[in-house]
C-alpha cells in the first residue's frame, strides 16, 4: 500500500509535464553471457500557455553510449513508433485522469551500459499534413515549424547506466509553455525544453470545490495550481473540472513549495510552505469533503513590449506577474509567452498582454493539522491590485543557448488599476 501524508489512499500514478519513462535492465543466462534489457518510454506533459491545442509526431527516440556521436553514427538504439504518432501534449496534462497523464510510446532491447545520449525524433510537415501543430486559445490550427535539427532528434542532456539485471526508469519534461516561438505574422516554432526527471512518485495532491464548475463560475476559466519555490513555478496542472482534483508530482523532498491557485476572473489562493517528502508520500493540503474555494474578482489587462539586446527574433520570451503577499511569500500569478512583432520592427521586438485579478489574494499556511486549511484575504487588502513584471528569455541555436537576464528598468512593484502602469515596456540583456 502507498502512503500519503495525512490520509492512507490509493497512489495516484505519474503527473506531468512532456515526454517519459526509460526502462533498461540484463541479466545473466547462467552461462555467464549478459542479456538485453528494456528500455521503454511514455509521454507527459504540463499546461501550456495560450494554446487549446499542442501537437507533435513523435516518430522514434534515440538512445546512444556516446553523447558526441551524430545521427548518423554507428551504435544508437531506436524505439521506432509506426506509423509516427500525432499527439497533442494538453490531452496529457491532467494527472487525475485514469491515464494518469501518461501514454505509452514504445519499449527495445537495450544492453547493459552506461548511456550518455538520449534524443527524441520528430517527423516533419509536408504539405497539408500538420505533424506538428498548434491551436491557439479560441484559434484555428496551424503548422509548428520544426526546424531541420529537431527532425534528425532533440538532443539530451543525461547520463545513466543500465546494470545487468535491473531495471532504470527516467520521465523526461517537455515544457510546452516554454518551447514555442509566436511570431507576429501569425507562424509558431518549436523551440522544445525537455528536462529529464526521476520518475518516483511524491507530491502534493488537493481539490478546489467542484460545485464552482458545476454552476459555471469555474467552467472556462483556466483553473491552475501550481507548486512555486521563490516564486518560480516548478510544477503546474489542470485542475480536473469533474470532480476538483489537481495533483503536483515529482517534486524536490528537499524543499518546501507554495501552492498557488488561479483562474481568470477570480482571485488567488495560496497556501505557503507546503513540506514535501521523498517517494511515495503525498502531502494532502485539501480533500474532496474541504475544498479551496476562490473568491470572483474584476480583472484588469496590461500590455508590453520587451526588446532583447543583442536583437533577435528566435528567442522565447516568457513574461511573468508576480505578487509579494503580506506575511507570505512571493508568486507567480500569471505567465504568458511574448510575441515576436512584425517585420515592419526591429528585430529583436516582442509584444505581450496578460489579465490580472484586482481582488485580494487569499493565503493560509500549511498546517500538518488534518484538512481544513482555509486562505483567507483579511491581511491582503494592501496587496491587491500592486504586480512586478518581470521578464526572462533565450535563444537556442545547434551550438549555443543564449540567455537574457538583465531586464531594463528593473522590475517594480505596481499598481496595475492605475493607467500610466497598463503598458509596462523594458529591455532584456545578454551578458
Amino acid at each position: 500500500m502507498n502512503t500519503l501524508k495525512q490520509n492512507s489512499k490509493p497512489l495516484i500514478w505519474f503527473m506531468g509535464l512532456l515526454l517519459a519513462g526509460f526502462i533498461a535492465g540484463c541479466g545473466s543466462d547462467g552461462g555467464g553471457s549478459t542479456q538485453p534489457g528494456t528500455l521503454g518510454v511514455s509521454l507527459t506533459d504540463a499546461p501550456a500557455c495560450g494554446f487549446d491545442e499542442v501537437n507533435v509526431t513523435v516518430s522514434k527516440v534515440r538512445i546512444h553510449q556516446t553523447n558526441t556521436d551524430n545521427e548518423n553514427a554507428a551504435g544508437w538504439t531506436d524505439i521506432t513508433l509506426n506509423p509516427p504518432r500525432k499527439i497533442n501534449l494538453l490531452d496529457l496534462n491532467d494527472p487525475t485522469q485514469p491515464n494518469f497523464a501518461l501514454l505509452t510510446l514504445g519499449q527495445t532491447p537495450l544492453p547493459a551500459g552506461h548511456y550518455t545520449q538520449l534524443r527524441l525524433v520528430l517527423d516533419r510537415n509536408t504539405g497539408q499534413s500538420l505533424a506538428n501543430s498548434v491551436i491557439p486559445t479560441g484559434g484555428t490550427e496551424v503548422a509548428l515549424d520544426t526546424p531541420s535539427a529537431i527532425q534528425t532528434g532533440v538532443k539530451l542532456i543525461h547520463q545513466f547506466t543500465v546494470n545487468s539485471g535491473q531495471r532504470v526508469d527516467l520521465l523526461l519534461d517537455f515544457d510546452a509553455c516554454h518551447s514555442i516561438v509566436k511570431t507576429g505574422n501569425g507562424t509558431y516554432k518549436l523551440k522544445p525544453v525537455i528536462k529529464v526527471i526521476p520518475t518516483e512518485l511524491n507530491g502534493i495532491e488537493g481539490f478546489v470545490d467542484k460545485t464552482s464548475f458545476v454552476n459555471n463560475s469555474l467552467v472556462g476559466k483556466n483553473v491552475i495550481a501550481s507548486a512555486q519555490f521563490n516564486g518560480e513555478i516548478i510544477r503546474a496542472t489542470v485542475v480536473n473540472t469533474d470532480t476538483g482534483k489537481f495533483f503536483l508530482a515529482h517534486l524536490d523532498p528537499a524543499k518546501d513549495y507554495d501552492v498557488v491557485i488561479t483562474a481568470d476572473d477570480h482571485a488567488t489562493a495560496v497556501i505557503s510552505t507546503v513540506p514535501v517528502e521523498p517517494a511515495p508520500i503525498i502531502t494532502i493540503i485539501s480533500t474532496s469533503a474541504a475544498p479551496f474555494s476562490l473568491a470572483n474578482s474584476t480583472s484588469q489587462a496590461i500590455t508590453g513590449k520587451v526588446t532583447l539586446s543583442p536583437a533577435d527574433d528566435d528567442g522565447t520570451v516568457i513574461v511573468a506577474a508576480k505578487q509579494s503577499l503580506s506575511g507570505g511569500p512571493t508568486v507567480t500569478v500569471k505567465l504568458v509567452v511574448a510575441t515576436v512583432l512584425d517585420a515592419a520592427d526591429p528585430i529583436g521586438d516582442y509584444e505581450y498582454n496578460m489579465t490580472l485579478p484586482t481582488g485580494a489574494p487569499a493565503l493560509a499556511p500549511y498546517s500538518a493539522i488534518p484538512p481544513p486549511i482555509t486562505p483567507t484575504a483579511a491581511a491582503q487588502a494592501l496587496v491587491a491590485k500592486i504586480y512586478t513584471v518581470q521578464g526572462s528569455a533565450q535563444v537556442v541555436t545547434t551550438t549555443d543557448t543564449t540567455v537574457y537576464a538583465t531586464q531594463n528598468p528593473a522590475p517594480s512593484a505596481k499598481d496595475i488599476t492605475i493607467v500610466a502602469n497598463q503598458t509596462q515596456d523594458f529591455t532584456l540583456s545578454a551578458p
